[in-house]
């Protein structure tokens, strides 16, 4: 963990984290940020600033400008798919907003409502259990990842969904505390434990 000093204020109102394994990255850029980015701007002027690293990450090793954009940014919105939650970058993204939580004293029983805004794209019986402790806005029967899908009649419901995610995330980026320097960075995750996989559905 280690503390990075040398900016002040926030830069960005919203962090998107996800796995470039599967097919959520698609989703996202194809058809989830441009329509987002939109029903932000609907809601309230200046849109917010959303930050999204289009950047295939290699390694395991995380960027100090990530870091430093994360540092910088209100609310976390993380992708949640079974390869989330086994990637070292995203579980550094995760658990740093976890430690911010810690610090303000919030996302816990007695303040419930935290920094992180997950959005459900799949699974979710695969998630280890810090995964499943958090409520999330389900876009599963949304989760087409071609631009085709925006030909679809579902386009409509997508549409209506990302209206209300954009409108509710409003409000709550204008309730969030002031920046502090001192908020914790995790730079090295420990690695994440997955739960067993079900009991075989076949009997030899």
């Amino acid at each position: 963990m280690f503390i990075i000093g040398c900016v002040r204020g926030y830069e960005f109102d919203v962090f998107i984290s996800y796995s470039h394994i599967g097919s959520a990255s698609k989703w996202l850029v194809n058809n989830f940020y441009p329509k987002f980015q939109d029903c932000l701007a609907d809601q309230i002027a200046p849109a917010p600033k959303v930050f999204v690293d289009r950047t295939m990450h290699r390694g395991v090793a995380w960027p100090e400008k990530l870091a430093t954009v994360l540092l910088r940014s209100k609310i976390l919105i993380p992708v949640l798919t079974p390869p989330y939650f086994e990637s070292a970058w995203c579980m550094a993204e995760w658990r740093s907003m976890c430690e911010r939580e810690k610090v303000l004293g919030i996302a816990d029983s007695g303040r419930p409502q935290g920094l992180i805004y997950p959005i459900l794209y799949s699974d979710s019986d695969n998630f280890p259990e810090e995964g499943k402790m958090r409520s999330w806005w389900d876009f599963k029967d949304v989760a087409t990842p071609e631009p085709v899908f925006q030909e679809s009649p579902d386009w409509l419901n997508f549409h209506r969904k990302v209206t209300e995610f954009a409108r509710d995330l409003v409000e709550l980026l204008q309730q969030v505390p002031e920046w502090r320097s001192d908020w914790p960075v995790i730079r090295r995750p420990e690695p994440v434990l997955m739960p067993p996989p079900p009991m075989p559905r076949f009997e030899l």
